[in-house]
């Protein structure tokens, strides 16, 4: 059987859904909790189900449909979930006669209730379409997978760019901060969240459950995360820390299996070594400031003795930038000499050699000061992502750290460069709205100091 996809259809499709409505409000959730009647329900057309879900007012029946719809979409083929998520952009924004409507009755009456009625005339159609796709069992962890799938078709579609935005923006609300509970994961914590640690740290793969363990058991460890109540099990962004005698240089040391652990009585310093995010469709909802300073907070009240909040931070974008730098003719921080000197990253096993690595990191460093203090995108914000997350909560940027990380990950993407940030608890407020307001980059005295004071600011001009 065909079911069209527009909104008066066919007398047989309409039928068709009007039998089905009854069918899933007589049996409610207990038609889709078994798996053979899931089965027998036929691959449904996802646009005429969202038109008749946003048609009907009782909450029984608007659930079993949601959760049917939601599942339809789930074993739907890539070809056609991808005509779904493009018939939200074309199908289900605003009414444009409701719209036009309004916005009439507002040039005739400045009233509160016709600017209102313009602002819910104007609300896309599938916003609505969402909240009711989020009441079925599941919906919201359905929706955020939703949302992960648009997110690898926006850039060859950017007509999905309408729905992106209207996700994020329900998103925001949805997960608001005050919803969001800080737990701690330690050895104890259920295996199958352990297991999405393993499988959702970005910054330092987990290798197996010993170096794991490693992480998450030592009494100068801890760890941290932060869930909402609609994803009990899955925590949305954690936090690894290490409580070490003083601000490490070196990622190494901290994950080393056959370090010796350190009272944590013994610490003066927390660090934050490894921020993840776990859920691809939660992108742009930002929450990972809250959940630095809860982290400070409670190891402050913990273990009153620490006096250093740092990061050892990884810098995602350092290699590819100063690739570019190393050809362009014109370039402002590299001379011919750097340039010649830098040749030496091209060779393998460069780092191991104290000779060859000592000749980089005279160049190399200025560089990174440069690259931190001066280079900005069309925001004038810096162009590396890390920095702009912690300088935006209110970080300083304290040391550069030569050869922090010297695994393949760490070479590929900064030539071993890693860096700490500082989060003086004193400073956070006024160097976030230095930040925000005018772009001002917190930097220490030693940063500062390796950039080349006749260096101007450059703006990274994006690609075409």
């Amino acid at each position: 059987m065909r079911f069209y996809s527009s909104r008066s259809g066919t007398a047989d499709a309409s039928s068709f859904l009007g039998d089905l409505l009854d069918t899933l409000t007589e049996r409610g959730r207990a038609l889709l909790g078994r798996k053979g009647d899931r089965e027998a329900i036929p691959q449904l057309d996802l646009i005429a189900m969202s038109e008749l879900l946003l048609s009907r007012r009782g909450e029984a029946s608007g659930v079993a449909l949601a959760q049917t719809l939601l599942a339809s979409y789930g074993t739907a083929t890539d070809t056609g979930r991808l005509a779904f998520l493009q018939a939200l952009a074309d199908r289900f924004g605003p009414d444009r006669r409701r719209v036009e409507h309004a916005i009439e009755a507002v040039r005739k009456n400045h009233g509160t209730e016709a600017l209102e009625a313009l602002h819910a005339a104007a609300e896309p159609r599938r916003q609505e379409l969402f909240r009711r796709l989020n009441l079925a069992p599941g919906g919201t962890a359905a929706l955020i997978r939703m949302r992960a799938e648009l997110s690898d078709h926006v850039k060859e579609n950017p007509g999905l760019r309408c729905v992106d935005a209207d996700f994020a923006h329900l998103f925001s609300s949805w997960f608001n901060r005050g919803f969001l509970v800080l737990r701690p994961i330690d050895w104890t914590t259920p295996a199958n969240i352990l297991e999405k640690i393993i499988r959702y740290e970005a910054v330092h793969a987990i290798e197996n459950w010993d170096d794991l363990r490693n992480r998450l058991e030592p009494e100068d460890r801890r760890c941290y995360g932060f869930f909402h109540p609609q994803l009990v099990d899955e925590p949305l962004i954690f936090v690894e820390v290490a409580l070490t005698r003083e601000i490490p240089a070196a990622i190494s040391p901290l994950l080393d299996l056959a370090r010796t652990p350190i009272a944590a009585t013994e610490a003066t310093t927390a660090v934050f070594y490894s921020i993840s995010n776990t859920q691809r469709g939660l992108g742009g909802v930002t929450f990972g400031n809250f959940l630095i300073k809860q982290v400070v907070e409670n190891l402050k009240r913990e273990l009153p003795i620490l006096r250093t909040f740092v990061t050892l931070s990884p810098v995602p974008g350092f290699a590819a930038w100063l690739a570019r730098e190393r050809m362009a003719e014109g370039s402002v921080c590299l001379d011919s000499a750097a340039k010649e000197m830098l040749m030496v990253l091209d060779e393998q096993d460069w780092s191991s050699d104290p000779g060859k690595a000592e000749k980089v990191r005279d160049v190399l460093l200025p560089a990174a000061a440069y690259y931190f203090l001066k280079v900005k995108d069309p925001k004038g914000r810096p162009v590396e992502p890390v920095a702009r997350f912690h300088l935006g909560n209110g970080a300083r940027l304290e040391r550069l750290n030569f050869l922090g990380d010297v695994s393949a990950k760490g070479l590929k993407q900064a030539h071993g460069l890693m860096v700490n940030y500082l989060y003086a608890l004193d400073e956070i407020e006024k160097n976030h709205e230095a930040f925000a307001e005018k772009g001002v980059v917190a930097a220490s005295p030693g940063v500062r100091k390796a950039l080349r004071a006749d260096l101007p600011s450059r703006d990274l001009v994006p690609n075409p």
